[in-house]
């Protein structure tokens, strides 16, 4: 059970020493260097601030012992994990340097630039991670956190990968075990989180698949059971099996990820600090996911002509299929849009954006976009547009509102969800 930050123990309680070396990351979970570790780094959020500091020096002793306690571990822990034993020695200096600089904004960028998992993408290998990060969907707070994670990489997905869906930077993994900043909804883990003193060229971001995948199971069963949905055969099994479900995620997520580097898009959809109304988002997100769908229908239908399909294309065959199940559609109008949005001005486009969503979504009543934005906007600065964006610009229909009150407690219940809970 994760311990929340408010009630996280104190210095004297925590494990300080050199805990036993561990050797196999396969059981790295359940050892003392790994209590040791979650502990140490749990107890250490309650005397964080926001930025990752900490701002009292009357903390500062208790701080130090944490850090030694969470130093100690990584060090006892290293052989488990060769292959990350560079960035774990830079961790280990990042954690010494930030407790020897007095523990302002903590800075573990050399760190960051030695730990490289889109390098070692192989089905099973696990990692250690330890750094001061918010996590996406959950925390704000740059708390140290550290997780335990393993690479779903099957042959299938490295064939993909290799051949026309070539994505270097994406990273696929499993959550083994984790500080309190995971046990919320966040199901990604991304470098541009840690607290670092700069922006370096980031070459990986990692998805947890089996997070989504459980959330997924769990919330479309709800949803076919309180609608009566009686689902495909195929579909059904998803609902059943949890790797199966991972590994529909994984080629899903690959595709989809691809799909937001590729094609004349009209913004990025990671840059972190741009601000734009939501909807514009969501098209963008949509766009890539009926990509992944169009993909998908194109490698069935490539598979199903050839003879003597290897183990890995008959998986491939397989999840294809199982891609569409997981994935709705709307496709030829969002390309319209994104192909003539080169050559718009991008308030124009934004307002054609506007246009294409409130073709299938019925406006709010007091929708200023609906009703025409007034000159003052128009030919302003696009902060204008964006503050006149209602917080419920497309509200739910009567269908949908009933659906979510039924649906509520069973997505609320999804925070901090892992495979074996599905």
């Amino acid at each position: 059970m994760s311990i929340s930050p408010t009630h996280a123990p104190r210095a004297a309680t925590a494990i300080v020493g050199e805990p036993e070396v561990v050797e196999d990351a396969a059981t790295a979970e359940s050892s003392v260097a790994w209590r040791q570790l979650k502990d140490a780094a749990t107890a250490l959020q309650a005397v964080q601030a926001q930025d990752g500091s900490v701002p009292e020096p009357s903390d500062h002793a208790e701080a130090r012992t944490l850090v030694e306690a969470i130093v100690s571990a990584i060090r006892a822990l290293t052989p488990a994990f060769p292959h990350d034993a560079e960035y774990l020695g830079a961790s280990a200096h990042d954690f010494a340097r930030w407790a020897d600089g007095g523990f302002g904004v903590p800075d573990f960028l050399d760190s960051l630039n030695a730990f490289q998992p889109q390098l070692h993408r192989v089905d099973g290998l696990r990692h250690l991670v330890v750094f001061p990060m918010y996590t996406q969907n959950g925390s704000r707070n740059r708390f140290v956190e550290a997780l335990i994670v393993e690479v779903i990489w099957p042959e299938f997905i490295a064939q993909l990968e290799a051949g026309d869906y070539g994505n270097k930077l994406f990273v696929s993994l499993r959550l083994v075990d984790f500080t309190p900043g995971y046990d919320t909804n966040s199901a990604v883990l991304f470098p541009e989180t840690v607290a670092m003193r700069e922006i370096p060229t980031f070459t990986w971001g990692a998805i947890f698949q089996d997070r989504e995948a459980a959330r997924y199971r769990r919330v479309v069963r709800a949803a076919s059971e309180i609608t009566k949905l009686e689902l495909p055969e195929d579909a059904a099994r998803m609902l059943d099996d949890q790797e199966l479900a991972e590994r529909t995620f994984v080629m899903w997520d690959i595709i989809h990820d691809r799909t937001h580097m590729r094609g004349d898009l009209p913004f990025d959809p990671f840059m972190i600090k741009q601000r734009m109304p939501y909807f514009l988002y969501s098209l963008e997100e949509l766009r890539c996911d009926l990509t992944a769908f169009r993909e998908s229908v194109a490698i069935q239908r490539r598979l199903r002509e050839q003879d003597d399909l290897t183990a890995a294309e008959q998986e491939m065959l397989a999840h294809a299929g199982l891609v569409q199940y997981a994935v709705i559609f709307l496709g030829v109008a969002i390309d319209e849009l994104y192909w003539r949005s080169i050559d718009r001005p991008k308030t124009a486009h934004w307002l054609a954006a506007y246009e294409l969503v409130r073709g299938v979504l019925t406006p709010a009543p007091a929708s200023a976009w609906a009703r025409g934005l007034p000159d003052e906007i128009l030919a302003g600065p696009t902060k204008g547009y964006t503050d006149a964006v209602l917080d419920d610009e497309f509200p739910l229909s009567m269908f949908y509102e009933a659906l979510e009150k039924k649906m509520r407690p069973v997505i609320a219940s999804t925070a901090g969800i892992r495979a074996e809970d599905a």
